[in-house]
């Protein structure tokens, strides 16, 4: 069966998966039937030892998630039997029982590592978001906590309309009628 399967601790994250239609399972049994495999958690030793016994023979991994510590590739290295650079970014890792596991940009951040960093498609919305949040924190400054602050949802729906419209894209608009249905309790209940 093909495509994507989801590993989670997260018993909410994990239900939200399955309402999605993905199918969520434990990591040792994931790497058994996986081809690719991207980290993408934040902590460490996600793909471990014991995931590495189970792989598919040319499995490939990735990390985009956390430093080069979610691939715990010192246990991959004593595994091996041997490694060679199979192309830039690519190191194949030659086990004992005659399957190769691939590693991607060293288990580093495989979008920077093994690429020229984010494009700029991404970068301009990452710059606009800073750039006015940096306006609002001065605007604002008096009535801020002393606190790490999520970015005000205005920000965000400013910086995504600017996009859209940068790339020709349009999209509907409520009417007064559905505003005020919306910002409203007493119709419809």
């Amino acid at each position: 069966m093909q495509g994507t399967l989801i590993t989670e601790v997260e018993p909410v994250r994990a239900l939200e998966a399955i309402m999605e239609g993905y199918r969520v399972m434990p990591m040792l049994e994931a790497a058994a039937i996986s081809d690719f495999i991207v980290t993408a958690t934040g902590d460490k030793n996600v793909v471990d030892q014991p995931h590495y016994e189970k792989m598919k023979d040319g499995c490939i991994l990735a990390n985009s998630g956390h430093f080069n510590v979610e691939i715990n590739i010192p246990a991959l290295e004593r595994m091996a039997i041997g490694k060679q650079k199979h192309r830039q970014y690519v190191d194949e890792y030659f086990l004992p029982t005659g399957r190769t596991i691939r590693l991607l940009a060293e288990g580093r951040l495989v979008n920077l590592a093994a690429a020229e960093g984010h494009p700029s498609a991404v970068m301009d919305m990452s710059f606009a978001n800073q750039a006015l949040s940096a306006v609002f924190i001065k605007n604002n400054r008096e009535s801020l906590a002393n606190d790490v602050l999520p970015v005000p949802l205005e920000i965000d729906q400013e910086i995504a309309r600017m996009k859209l419209e940068a790339m020709q894209m349009h999209i509907d608009t409520l009417t007064e009628e559905q505003e005020r249905y919306l910002s409203s309790w007493q119709e419809g209940t």
